[in-house]
């Protein structure tokens, strides 16, 4: 039976280097999807990941556990992030391939999605990542956090340290923003329609 996050963090505060090991295997995905969604960089997400895990680890004496360890390590990496795009001074980047390897997406198809289904994903992938760049911080953070990481709002309220009626703002008008382009570009979303 695999160890709940709160026992592996446990067991890491008292030296075991195993169970953060195990910390990090197990959210190493979720933190890497969200610094990309926020910087829109392959090498730049890999490197705010790697410092994700990294400040955790030193800092892992000062979590009390008041949060779930996953939002606290989702607060870190949206710290990294904004401390990167400040650094950088630019706005996130969101990049689309250049072209389609159709070789390579079928291998990614599952049985029952057609090769011109597959297509039609990446193509609506790319339309809603170029359409997220264009957005706030604040709205693409609470679209990111709600719609690919499934967080509550109060979650993401308590993560990003604002009132619940603020996040509820900002996913609001994010989506609405995010709708009206997509409808602009000609392509159907089922963002926020769940």
């Amino acid at each position: 039976m695999a160890s709940t996050d709160e026992e592996l963090v446990a067991r890491s505060r008292g030296g075991d280097l195993e169970s953060f090991n195990q910390l990090v295997l197990r959210w190493e995905r979720p933190i890497y999807a969200l610094a990309y969604r926020v910087i829109g960089r392959e090498e730049d997400a890999r490197d705010v990941a790697q410092e994700t895990f990294l400040r955790a680890f030193r800092a892992l004496s000062g979590f009390k556990g008041q949060a779930k360890f996953s939002s606290w390590l989702y607060r870190i990496t949206l710290n990294l992030c904004r401390d990167w795009i400040r650094r950088e001074r630019r706005t996130p980047i969101a990049q689309a391939p250049e072209g389609l390897d159709l070789i390579e997406m079928a291998g990614e198809a599952t049985p029952s999605e057609s090769i011109e289904d597959l297509v039609a994903r990446k193509e609506l992938g790319r339309a809603v990542a170029k359409a997220m760049a264009t957005l706030p911080e604040e709205q693409r953070t609470a679209i990111i956090l709600k719609e690919y990481h499934g967080l509550t709002f109060q979650e993401i309220a308590d993560l990003l340290d604002c009132p619940l009626s603020t996040v509820k703002t900002r996913l609001y008008q994010g989506l609405t923003v995010l709708r009206k382009q997509l409808d602009q570009a000609g392509v159907e979303s089922s963002f926020g329609n769940r």
